[in-house]
């Protein structure tokens, strides 16, 4: 008679989700709503980071997917179609709190003739103006406001603890949730709860320029000079560092200056597109997300810090990148968060 297959055995955890920022976690009617969806996509995209740290970023991708399939789910793999061995549950599915939009302070924009509020440069889209209004919108009905909190319970099989646990602690101290996330919306911290562990581990940091070498972000990149993680002062609520991080982001990408019409690539492409009234034919809907991330994290007395980290990938062959160009841009972008002194920007080892 044959063997029955032994029960997988699981950790359950539990942790306090908090976010430190308003959020936008569209549903279906795209509202802001507690979602495990997003959560579990932000878990996978921090376990690929582990995973490349743990071959010491020697990744054969084809073995990755087929890891991660087994233990996320999958419908592709032959033979082994499974439902994801990582299970997620929110002690509440509820709509975000925040139905109403207060407007935050306007930042100068070099090449816009009035000031520009800060929320809706680094959160355009979620947040809109109306026209005819002088203030921002949210968009849906409802976002999740800055400290709306819900217990996140996850369970995943015992033998796989350490790539996932080291995925949580890296969305803890990096990851961010909803739309505009990369620039700080949705920051969030994870709590231990009820003798969950307290979680820990190693960033995977790696030469930016061997970075290069992939086209997807596997590591935070490092150069001569150390992690390339910068932080701010500490400010006293969210809603003023954010405009100091508008005032960061907007400056960071006007010192590069468009010298022709639309139709072929400059130097601020390359950070992020499409860029506003700045198109590239050869490009067309072609979508390039900025790899400087921003986080926003509370510090020990209660008050908050803007970090910017950047994953360096080369960009998708499609945009047919030229290592060069792109290693003279970035080395011009570290440039300016290690000088920048009107943001007082420091880097740090973690």
């Amino acid at each position: 008679m044959a063997e029955r297959e032994q029960p997988m055995k699981m950790k359950k955890q539990k942790f306090l989700l908090s976010f430190i920022t308003p959020a936008f976690l569209g549903d279906a009617q795209q509202s802001g709503r507690w979602r495990t969806p997003p959560i579990k996509a932000n878990l996978r995209q921090w376990w690929r980071v582990a995973y490349a740290a743990s071959t010491n970023f020697c990744v054969d991708i084809a073995k990755m997917r087929e890891i991660e399939g087994k233990i996320f789910g999958n419908a592709w793999l032959d033979g082994a179609f499974c439902k994801s061995h990582v299970l997620l549950r929110l002690s509440s599915w509820e709509e975000g709190k925040q139905r109403s939009w207060s407007p935050l302070s306007q930042v100068s924009h070099p090449e816009v003739r009035f000031p520009v509020g800060s929320d809706l440069y680094l959160g355009y889209g979620p947040l809109t103006l109306p026209r005819g209004e002088r203030s921002p919108k949210l968009k849906a009905n409802a976002a999740i406001q800055a400290d709306e909190s819900a217990t996140l319970s996850i369970a995943y099989p015992e033998e796989e603890a350490p790539l996932v646990e080291h995925a949580l602690w890296l969305m803890d101290r990096f990851g961010t949730l909803g739309g505009r996330s990369r620039n700080g919306w949705g920051s969030y911290v994870l709590q231990p709860q009820e003798g969950a562990f307290a979680l820990s581990g190693l960033i995977p940091l790696r030469d930016w320029r061997k970075c290069l070498q992939s086209d997807w972000p596997q590591a935070i990149g490092q150069d001569d000079q150390g992690a390339l993680i910068w932080q701010t002062e500490p400010h006293s609520d969210w809603q003023s560092l954010m405009k100091t991080l508008a005032t960061i982001k907007i400056n960071l990408r006007t010192q590069f200056r468009f010298t022709a019409g639309e139709g072929s690539p400059e130097d601020r492409h390359w950070l992020a597109y499409p860029v506003t009234r700045h198109s590239v034919a050869a490009w067309g809907n072609c979508r390039l997300p900025n790899q400087l991330r921003f986080k926003v994290r509370r510090s020990k007395d209660q008050q908050v810090v803007g970090v910017i980290f950047h994953m360096p990938h080369l960009p998708p062959a499609s945009f047919k990148p030229q290592e060069e160009t792109f290693i003279r841009i970035w080395k011009k972008v570290h440039h300016f968060l290690d000088s920048s002194s009107e943001s007082k920007l420091q880097r740090i080892s973690e």
